[in-house]
């Protein structure tokens, strides 16, 4: 059923008319152009398609766009303020944790909302909430360095 939505997008207030039982990842990537939000499995596996809403990590593949009606969802498009990449996005590149860097954008997404409730999480607590982002490149230490990296700047409040 077609439905206006309304939610806030990395900052901005946004209005769309769509049928509400589309999947938030293809509005993001076709209807918004936001490509940074990937599609993998489609089943809500494999984590490459998570976003925040109301920043909590959610699978957008398997998020109605009438479930975020009012919300506030970011896209890793929507971490970097003024230019300026997010603790997260400098950490996986400074410390190579990507190889071919399908899966990063939902690594970083879930680790962020991970971090927001765990600010000094351990190498345990690390693996166990990253356990299902999939990466088969096999860049899973560089990972948890990364994460572990951004958690001592973001302690500070970004």
């Amino acid at each position: 059923m077609t439905e206006q939505i309304q939610f806030k997008l990395n900052g901005k207030p946004i209005k769309l008319t769509v049928d509400s039982d589309r999947k938030l990842l293809w509005v993001l990537r076709t209807d918004l152009g936001l490509t940074g939000t990937k599609y993998g499995c489609g089943e809500s596996f494999c984590g490459a398609c998570t976003v925040l809403v109301n920043q909590e990590a959610v699978r957008s593949c398997q998020t109605s766009v009438k479930e975020i009606q009012g919300k506030e969802v970011v896209t890793i498009e929507g971490l970097a303020k003024s230019n300026k990449l997010h603790p997260l996005q400098r950490a996986f590149t400074e410390h190579d944790a990507m190889q071919c860097g399908y899966c990063t954008p939902g690594m970083i997404m879930n680790a962020y909302s991970f971090l927001k409730k765990n600010p000094d999480p351990t190498d345990k607590e690390i693996i166990e909430n990253m356990n299902d982002n999939l990466c088969r490149c096999g860049a899973h230490n560089r990972i948890i360095k990364a994460i572990q990296s951004a958690a001592k700047e973001m302690k500070g409040g970004n």
